[in-house]
């Protein structure tokens, strides 16, 4: 089968979402697929490439930072995506498309669909579905919200990498929404050893609750450090933050993979202290560390590490206060949550999730085989 992959954001540019369609794309390779990637061009970045096996089509737009974009900035992604995948479907004719985030890329695959009569199915990220980030997108998506439910009713399958997300979808649209959990592949595992370390990993928006983390470890005393790798424009806030409450926290800004990975590694303790989420990889990531992990009750958060992390409440950092001082005072603890990480972890391989995948292509190229699009239902 060839698939056409559609998605804004890719390695080195973006964040989970991108990494995902990556991790799928080169899985999906190792079986067999033909995968034809357009995504967003970025200065220093060639046009195309070979990656994993993966051909990589880089169009054309208007984009200022590795992993942040604005709503207008994806607007200026669409038609270049458009044309880049026009040109690519006449040459090569692929089976189906696949669209990561139904907006943007939603609006390109439905765009594509209706010309070339491919299936297309979506992928949601969270951002892409409305009111689950309203601290930037809520007005665009009370604009954009017949077009949305027009991508939705016109696609042949949609999958969610989690519960919560997908029973987002279902309170706007009643419609099938497959759960598919994200998969993670690890990379190279460097000779560290674990020592007194507290680790962050996110891009720092207001929901991804990092100012929490800073409070909890305000006045905390002991020879341990604390660190926040991640780029994003709340950093200025949050070093404010921890400098007028005296919390000795490192922000390390962004690291590529091998450094990052080094220090997973070294991380006794990995926090996420998220308002809201969908499917976090970086859990996936520490977890597969032997990190002893601390996060919140937000939902995709709580799906993802089940019974082998430290679950607290969202919003307040005394939950996160007190689960780090249990943690750093009780080092059997932390190894117990240890090895309990490493055993869940090893259901998200993507050696088993891409199999899930693969199942909703072929039934979706198999439903629609010869029938006009709208393929499921026509949109109101």
């Amino acid at each position: 089968m060839r698939i056409l992959s559609l998605t804004y954001e890719y390695p080195p540019i973006g964040g989970g979402g991108g990494v995902v369609a990556s991790s799928l794309n080169a899985m999906l390779v190792t079986h067999g697929y033909t995968v034809d990637v357009v995504t967003s061009a970025l200065r220093g970045l060639p046009e195309f490439e070979i990656a994993d096996g993966v051909q990589i089509h880089r169009a054309p737009c208007w984009r200022r930072y590795r992993h942040y974009t604005t709503a207008a900035e994806l607007a200026t992604t669409l038609l270049p995506a458009y044309e880049t995948a026009s040109r690519l479907i006449s040459r090569h004719a692929p089976d189906l498309i696949h669209a990561h985030f139904v907006l943007p890329s939603g609006i390109v695959a439905r765009a594509l669909a209706r010309k070339f009569g491919i299936p297309y199915v979506l992928t949601a990220h969270g951002s892409d579905i409305p009111g689950y980030n309203p601290d930037r997108f809520n007005l665009l998506h009370k604009l954009l919200t017949p077009l949305w439910r027009r991508i939705v009713l016109g696609a042949a399958a949609i999958t969610s990498p989690s519960e919560f997300l997908a029973a987002h979808i279902r309170r706007h649209i009643d419609v099938p929404v497959t759960v598919v959990p994200n998969g993670y592949t690890p990379d190279a595992r460097p000779a560290c050893e674990k020592r007194n370390l507290v680790l962050v990993v996110s891009r720092l928006f207001p929901r991804k609750g990092v100012q929490h983390f800073v409070d909890s470890v305000a006045r905390l005393s002991g020879d341990w450090e604390f660190v926040v790798a991640g780029d994003g424009p709340f950093l200025a806030d949050l070093k404010t933050r921890a400098q007028r409450s005296g919390a000795r926290v490192q922000f390390v800004g962004f690291l590529d993979r091998t450094r990052l990975r080094a220090l997973y590694e070294e991380a006794k303790i990995f926090v996420l202290p998220s308002i809201r989420e969908n499917f976090p990889m970086v859990l996936l990531e520490a977890m597969d560390a032997g990190c002893a992990v601390i996060t919140t009750d937000a939902e995709g958060c709580a799906e993802v590490v089940g019974d082998s992390g430290i679950v607290v409440p969202r919003g307040e950092p005394e939950p996160i206060r007190a689960a780090l001082v249990e943690l750093m005072s009780n080092p059997d603890r932390c190894r117990m949550l240890s090895r309990r990480a490493l055993e869940r972890v090893q259901q998200f391989r993507w050696s088993r999730i891409a199999l899930r995948y693969e199942a909703v292509f072929e039934s979706a190229v198999a439903r629609t085989a010869g029938r006009p699009l709208p393929l499921r239902h026509t949109a109101p």
